[in-house]
């Protein structure tokens, strides 16, 4: 007989306690750190931590230029400033992603539209993306969501037929590939996030590359309260041209950042290693769905996405979103650290729903002709919708961790499966199953 669930009293298969933290923290990020307090710079945009990181960056990626900035979102918002996209005009999101996602365009005083997602990869479906180009969307923001590419090719083939923009968020995608090339050589400009759950992380950052020398002085403009710079002194003007912000990062990030860049390509392969293996364990388990990779894709999981299926195995008692919530009390209690990180698609968020805008005042919707029609339906977003109601997250397979960590999660998968009626009995128990932010040193 199998062994009783810890949801029902068992023994759990892993004690979560033993899972240690990401990101891996060792000698050569302390004398990264200690170089900085030993030096003369703190902060500033020319500084020689940040200046080091963005060359090093640019190169990593295959772009000639790297800002680096506070965070994933602001790169976002860099991005769209840059391509001067404002007010009256559209820009293009899909409708599973994080907020920053859309809310950047918001911050650009732009209106988000969104597209519902492939339902395999989770990422923005290119065959429905013309249907809601107008003679006012500009750009369009493709999310390389849990560390998997969006299908590049198909979306640039959308922009250039149309001549908008493309900026990418990879901001969970650092050293994920499509077609034998890295996320960020293909957009206009693309964003990438170093918050401490990501790949490559310091606590918080970003990071914004291009081709473009113009798009990159533009950009660094607004990272630093829209000022001006002397063209033979390099020197800061005082005079602000356009509406800028306070976007720049400081030294002990961007150094901490550097030491971590030296080993992202070995601990991404650590990654991989880990989910192909619990993948190869859970396709052989009725009712759960492993994450699908495209052939031509390097996916360096971010997360892990699974999702449940009752209807496989004859669940008829529980609704889809009761038997997820079962299953993800169950294997939590076993050990296995998950959880929804977004529970709705973007445009059923309230910011969206109410339209409230900057300070109530309805703005940027209220204030332009595109804004006035735009309507956010969920069910506009069935593969959206879908998908929140069957998915869980996995994390806690990063390095430091061993294999041991994926073995112990499919083995609790296995146990899990092999009792669905302690499942049923206990689905409604007052237990919080999510991930614990401990484990991306974060609170």
């Amino acid at each position: 007989m199998a062994d009783k669930l810890a949801i029902d009293g068992g023994k759990p298969v892993l004690d979560a306690k033993t899972i240690k933290p990401w990101p891996v923290l060792d000698e050569r990020d302390r004398q990264a750190v200690l170089r900085v307090l030993d030096g003369e710079f703190l902060c500033g945009g020319e500084a020689p931590e940040a200046l080091a990181l963005e060359e090093e960056w640019a190169r990593y990626v295959g772009r000639k230029h790297c800002l680096a900035t506070s965070s994933g979102t602001a790169a976002l918002h860099m991005a769209l400033a840059a391509l001067n996209i404002g007010p009256g005009d559209e820009v293009i999101v899909p409708s599973y992603t994080f907020l920053a996602s859309a809310s950047c365009i918001l911050h650009a005083g732009a209106i988000p539209v969104f597209v519902d997602i492939d339902r395999r990869t989770y990422t923005i479906d290119p065959a429905l993306i013309e249907e809601k180009i107008s003679e006012c969307t500009k750009a369009i923001i493709p999310v390389h969501l849990h560390g998997l590419p969006a299908d590049m090719d198909r979306i640039m083939e959308v922009a250039k037929k149309h001549d908008l923009h493309i900026i990418e968020d990879a901001c969970q995608a650092h050293g994920a590939e499509y077609r034998g090339r890295k996320v960020g050589q293909f957009g206009d400009l693309a964003a990438f996030s170093l918050n401490s759950s990501k790949n490559l992380a310091c606590g918080e950052g970003g990071l914004l590359v291009t081709d473009e020398e113009d798009l990159h002085m533009r950009a660094g403009m607004l990272r630093m309260f829209g000022d001006e710079i002397d063209d033979e002194t390099q020197l800061r003007v005082y005079n602000a041209s356009i509406l800028g912000y306070m976007y720049r990062t400081q030294e002990l990030p961007a150094a901490l950042t550097r030491a971590q860049l030296q080993r992202l390509d070995e601990y991404n392969q650590v990654r991989i290693r880990h989910c192909s293996y619990l993948t190869e364990q859970l396709e052989g388990i009725k009712g759960v769905h492993p994450p699908y990779v495209p052939d031509d894709c390097k996916c360096v999981y971010w997360m892990y996405i699974v999702e449940f299926y009752p209807e496989e195995i004859g669940v008829e008692d529980l609704s889809t979103e009761q038997f997820r919530i079962g299953m993800e009390k169950a294997l939590f209690m076993e050990g296995v650290q998950l959880g929804q990180w977004q529970t709705m698609p973007v445009p059923a968020q309230d910011l969206f729903q109410t339209k409230l805008g900057f300070s109530g005042s309805g703005y940027p919707w209220k204030y332009s002709q595109a804004g006035k029609r735009m309507v956010y339906r969920p069910e506009d977003y069935p593969n959206a919708v879908d998908l929140c109601r069957r998915y869980t997250a996995v994390v806690g397979y990063h390095p430091p961790n061993g294999k041991d960590v994926a073995e112990k999660y499919a083995e609790a998968f296995h146990k899990v499966f092999s009792d669905l009626d302690a499942v049923r009995r206990h689905w409604q128990d007052p237990v919080t199953a999510h991930y614990r932010g401990s484990l991306f040193r974060a609170r």
